[in-house]
């Protein structure tokens, strides 16, 4: 998908999850989109990546989980640790759902997930979110929260320069007009 997503705020994000979970008119509710979509929110790796999980990729390492994956899009090879609290979510849906070690965690198409985002979106009325802007998200809460450090985003999402990173999430017109209104020192 090459449209431009934008990035969601935190409203939207948990507007669209929870509304992906009960359903509404017409619409079943798909709680295995919707996790997919939290995971993708809240590990930052893209949509193609998360539906290639497998419950045993998450090893215990010493007191810490991490996830080992090669980039679908990229080839370029990614360790990160997980949150306990993540894994143990990851781990409570693969027991509810019976998901074997070996299993997909999610035996779904890009596609799929796609299209339920985009039923789901047309109801809430939102415009230009895709399974993206759910990374961007991510990707713009962690700058946000650990004081808009550019370079630690881009190496979390494994970018080549902090300007692609900046570009990815929107900072720069941002930046540009506080720059702009902080100036004004009028007499």
């Amino acid at each position: 998908m090459n449209k431009k997503t934008i990035s969601l705020t935190t409203e939207m994000y948990k507007e669209i999850i929870q509304t992906m979970r009960t359903g509404f008119c017409g619409f079943r509710p798909n709680d295995r989109v919707a996790t997919a979509l939290v995971l993708e929110g809240n590990l930052g790796i893209r949509i193609s990546d998360i539906l290639k999980l497998k419950p045993k990729d998450i090893l215990l390492d010493g007191d810490r989980y991490r996830l080992e994956i090669v980039e679908q899009k990229t080839s370029k090879r990614r360790v990160f640790t997980v949150p306990l609290v993540i894994e143990q979510y990851i781990e409570n849906y693969c027991l509810k759902n019976k998901i074997q070690n070996n299993d997909l965690i999610f035996p779904i198409t890009e596609r799929a997930v796609q299209k339920q985002l985009a039923i789901v979106c047309d109801y809430l009325g939102y415009e230009g979110i895709g399974t993206h802007s759910f990374r961007k998200w991510y990707a713009t809460e962690i700058y946000k929260k650990n004081g808009y450090d550019i370079a630690l985003v881009q190496r979390l999402l494994q970018h080549s320069s902090a300007a692609v990173t900046q570009r990815y999430i929107g900072i720069e017109p941002q930046r540009i007009e506080q720059a702009i209104e902080g100036h004004a020192q009028l007499l």
